[in-house]
């Protein structure tokens, strides 16, 4: 996998999600930083996180989709990445090499214009959805606070990845650990099933084009 890739892969990876819910994150997080910044910070990012189809080589799951999330947990996330709170050995590595101020920009301007709630779900909630999710995440997929991750229209794949990181204590998170050690792994791709459906969907941000990008 090039270093580039690695690198961007690195920056910010959903749905997946330490202090919330399905796939939740920390509640002192703030973003409150320079999008503009953060357009420069993330060149690199875009290797991973700005094409669509791009997937984490091993184990093999999408790589989730950031513009319409909340900056406050994607700013929790990369926080939880650096003092390793999520297990993913490159993720740890470039939040190391990242400064808060960086992490606010780069957080910032993937958010981008954020999901906000109020669509009609679409198709019918699982029990665990009803059980557990709805609370922290509604039945739409949209995040109540800026601290729970929204999840409508992210890849199904990535949400069941970080269940099941948060099953086997992968995340630390003592709620979501107690939540998702209860889900059977049928359980679990019903949910995440179920949320990748949702609309409006977490986007992937374009990756720029220059004069040195492939053609």
């Amino acid at each position: 996998m090039p270093w580039s890739c690695r690198r961007a892969l690195a920056v910010l990876s959903m749905v997946a999600l330490s202090g919330s819910a399905l796939l939740g994150s920390g509640g002192a997080a703030r973003a409150a930083g320079d999008a503009d910044r953060g357009k420069i910070l993330s060149y690199t990012c875009l290797g991973c996180h700005g094409i669509d189809t791009y997937k984490n080589v091993y184990p093999t799951y999408s790589v989730p989709a950031l513009a319409g999330q909340h900056p406050e947990y994607l700013l929790a996330a990369l926080k939880e990445y650096r003092s390793g709170e999520r297990s993913h050995a490159t993720m740890h590595v470039q939040a190391q090499s990242l400064s808060d101020q960086d992490m606010e920009d780069i957080a910032l301007y993937f958010a981008g214009q954020v999901l906000k709630p109020g669509a009609t779900p679409v198709g019918t909630a699982p029990d665990k959805v009803a059980q557990l999710c709805v609370s922290c995440h509604g039945k739409e997929g949209v995040g109540i606070t800026g601290d729970y991750p929204t999840l409508a229209g992210q890849h199904a794949d990535y949400l069941a990845r970080a269940l099941e990181e948060y099953k086997k204590g992968d995340r630390k998170n003592a709620i979501m650990a107690s939540f998702a050690g209860g889900i059977s792994d049928a359980e679990i791709g019903q949910i995440a099933q179920y949320y990748s459906k949702q609309v409006p969907p977490l986007r992937t941000e374009p990756r720029r084009v220059t004069i040195l990008s492939a053609q």
